[in-house]
């Protein structure tokens, strides 16, 4: 099982310690493929707790240990928390955005070694503790997400571009989902009381597309903005009582046009957890199997979205002793 809480500037610089093989040289660094933590069984009775810190998994087969950053997140007053820290991967691998030890400030460093930078204290408020905070990284890495977990919170979800300190604040009624391919907009949702939802692109810019979509894009599975800001990727889950494998379909935020579904080359069962869109227009998809004692085999996909198509695919692994995981650009 993998166990996700809620869920999920003038900055200064840390330095941050490595456990594993020394960082590639410069212009051959290696980009992260995922990130673990292990998880430890509690009392004999089958109930497991994070431990030991959070480990990056790279694309040159090397695994190093976050040294730097906290195992644990913190409760609203300020204690332990049960989950894990907060902790994200840039779409492009090669940045990553984790909660530090000690005093649990939010940092940001290349996924390959090297400096961190502090980001403000001000990104987590006072009184919530982190275990009530998601957290996301924009595919290159240059801006982040923080939002608050706890209902009826009024702290608004802030955006914040890391090379100038400048925060852009998203209402606090709306659910993050992530950012768009290339950053510059963040996909929200809102759900009413009358099982209505409400999907909204912002320009970080400024301005704003909302829409009411159809149940079909509402009950997705997993959705992608685009980098155009308006074209919305949409999941449907596999049926594996009809058959039916997973399917994707576009939706467009502006002209409200939904696209026919397309098949994906995947057994019902293999409903891609995560999706997000790349930089030329293509699709990356996450399918996940295994874990509860086992490894954990991941797969990603690269689709044509007018198609379904697999244009590429790799495979790994994650240790069967992991308590939870995170892939670039979830």
């Amino acid at each position: 099982m993998r166990h996700t809480s809620w869920a999920a500037a003038a900055l200064a610089a840390a330095a941050i310690g490595w456990v594993g093989a020394a960082p590639a040289h410069a212009g051959a660094q290696p980009t992260a493929t995922a990130a673990w933590m292990k998880g430890c069984e509690v009392g004999g009775g089958g109930y497991a707790e994070p431990c030991g810190r959070w480990r990056l998994m790279l694309g040159d087969g090397t695994t190093r240990e976050l040294t730097d950053a906290a195992p644990r997140a913190t409760t609203q007053n300020g204690g332990r928390s049960d989950w894990q820290s907060r902790l994200s991967i840039s779409a492009d691998g090669r940045w990553v955005l984790y909660e530090r030890d000690g005093d649990h400030r939010l940092m940001v460093r290349r996924a390959a070694g090297g400096t961190a930078r502090a980001l403000p204290a001000s990104l987590v408020p006072k009184g919530v503790g982190t275990e009530n905070v998601g957290v996301w990284l924009s595919p290159k890495g240059d801006r982040v997400m923080v939002s608050v977990g706890l209902e009826g919170d009024p702290t608004p979800t802030r955006v914040l571009t890391v090379a100038t300190g400048k925060t852009v604040e998203l209402p606090a009624d709306q659910d993050p989902e992530g950012f768009s391919a290339d950053g510059d907009e963040v996909l929200a949702g809102r759900y009413r009381n009358d099982n209505v939802v409400k999907l909204y692109g912002h320009r970080l810019g400024g301005g704003v597309l909302a829409t009411t979509p159809p149940q079909v894009v509402a009950g997705a599975y997993a959705r992608a903005l685009a980098a155009d800001g308006r074209t919305l990727a949409v999941v449907v889950a596999g049926n594996e009582d009809k058959k039916l494998p997973p399917r994707l379909r576009l939706y467009d935020l502006v002209g409200e046009h939904l696209t026919a579904p397309v098949k994906l080359p995947l057994l019902p069962s293999q409903t891609p957890s995560h999706v997000h869109w790349t930089a030329d227009g293509k699709l990356v998809a996450h399918v996940s199997e295994g874990g509860e004692g086992a490894p954990v085999k991941i797969r990603v996909l690269t689709l044509d979205v007018d198609s379904g198509a697999v244009e590429g695919s790799r495979r790994f692994t994650i240790s069967k002793h992991s308590y939870t995981w995170a892939l670039p650009g979830e």
